[in-house]
């Protein structure tokens, strides 16, 4: 049976957990296996899109403050589109910039859209686990007594998207 080592009970070298650091600071090849036949890269993996040339490059440096919440609300949107906050901020001031002829009514009118989407993706989520679990039940032979009510619901959702979308056609509409 493997020795304990000075961490925290972790079995010593031979039983080492792959991908771990190794007790003693012991050089292993980079896969951790030394009877390996690959061979260490001599240079790191090119990256995925090409460098900017020296007129493109972004040397100025605009701050911004940010309180907790708004913090987190950048990073949560910049993670999302897998972006650096710092090149989301750019991107999405720079989008902001070249299209001045929106009104802030517009903006928040999207920003209403956006909510009222997210809001029937998740009841239709919601709706699905329900009619999943309807659909189980029956095909193992046993009786769904809340089929007609998760149904039901099924059909006042695409009542309810049909009225978004027919609502939002129309604001476009008279929009243009």
């Amino acid at each position: 049976m493997a020795g304990a080592v000075q961490r925290h009970g972790a079995p010593d070298r031979s039983d080492a957990a792959e991908g771990g650091s190794h007790p003693k600071g012991e050089s292993t090849h980079l896969c951790h296996n030394p009877h390996c036949a690959h061979t260490t890269p001599s240079q790191p993996p090119a990256r995925n899109r090409p460098r900017k040339t020296n007129d493109r490059k972004r040397t100025h440096l605009i701050a911004s403050r940010f309180n907790d919440e708004e913090k987190q609300a950048l990073l949560n949107a910049a993670a999302a589109c897998a972006m650096t906050p710092s090149g989301f901020l750019a991107h999405a001031a720079l989008a902001a910039a070249r299209d001045l002829t929106r009104t802030a009514a517009e903006v928040a009118g999207e920003r209403e859209v956006i909510a009222e989407l997210f809001s029937l993706r998740r009841h239709l989520a919601q709706l699905g686990n329900n009619l999943n679990q309807v659909a189980r039940t029956l095909n193992s032979g046993a009786d769904a007594p809340h089929a007609e009510t998760v149904l039901q619901a099924v059909h006042r959702a695409a009542k309810r998207v049909d009225a978004f979308t027919q609502h939002r056609l129309d604001h476009q509409t008279r929009a243009a």
